[in-house]
């Protein structure tokens, strides 16, 4: 009996770890990445603006610190009006005219771009909304979370996990209009899903979310 305890207690123990540390990845990754792509940015125009530094009357160190500091103050010039172009009609327009067309094409260019997007509270995380789907029009509501937002077609897809097992489930795709969204935390969610239903009040009881 101690023994099947003490099992029990290290498969406990190994979910709690691994889970831990692959939160801890998604958290510190998705920054790490934008630091890195950042200062490589940076550095590329510090290169390129390396024959200015004859013009400053100071010492090495202090004519690299200029131009490190005029690399990052032009590469935050060109980040903002990029940004200024993108938030007009016909820069939005052409901005996804080029990204369909090639970026998209291009590889880990889908994922940098949700992980930036995410990063900045641009897109929400896969599976941190939680929603009630009427998949079938039956009146019958399913506990699922959204894992893709895909407005360009107008769906939404999304994961309904199966109990007491949620890695197993369906995947839907339905319009917005099929799906009730709550302002309540995944993993209380997902509790009930783990639970069989057990505490599926907290799903009813939450505020409707406005989205």
């Amino acid at each position: 009996m101690k023994s099947l305890r003490f099992l029990a207690f290290l498969r406990r123990l190994r979910k709690f770890f691994f889970t831990t540390l692959i939160g801890g990845v998604v958290v510190i990754l998705p920054i790490t990445l934008l630091i890195f792509m950042l200062r490589a940015v940076v550095r590329f125009t510090s290169n390129l603006l390396s024959p200015m530094r004859a013009l400053f009357p100071f010492s090495d160190g202090v004519s690299v610190w200029l131009i490190d500091l005029i690399s990052l103050a032009l590469v935050i010039t060109v980040f903002f009006l990029v940004g200024l172009v993108i938030q007009t009609r016909f820069g939005n327009q052409l901005f996804k005219g080029i990204e369909n067309k090639w970026l998209m094409n291009l590889p880990f260019y889908p994922t940098l771009r949700d992980m930036v997007r995410q990063f900045f509270g641009m897109k929400k995380a896969p599976f941190s909304q939680v929603v009630l789907i009427d998949a079938f029009g039956s009146g019958v509501m399913m506990t699922g979370f959204i894992s893709d937002d895909t407005p360009e077609n107008g769906y939404i897809t999304v994961f309904v996990p199966t109990g007491p097992n949620p890695t197993n489930g369906f995947v839907f795709h339905a319009k917005k209009e099929k799906l009730v969204y709550l302002d309540v935390r995944p993993e209380d969610a997902m509790r009930t899903i783990i639970g069989v239903g057990t505490g599926s009040s907290v799903l009813f009881q939450a505020p409707k979310s406005e989205e």
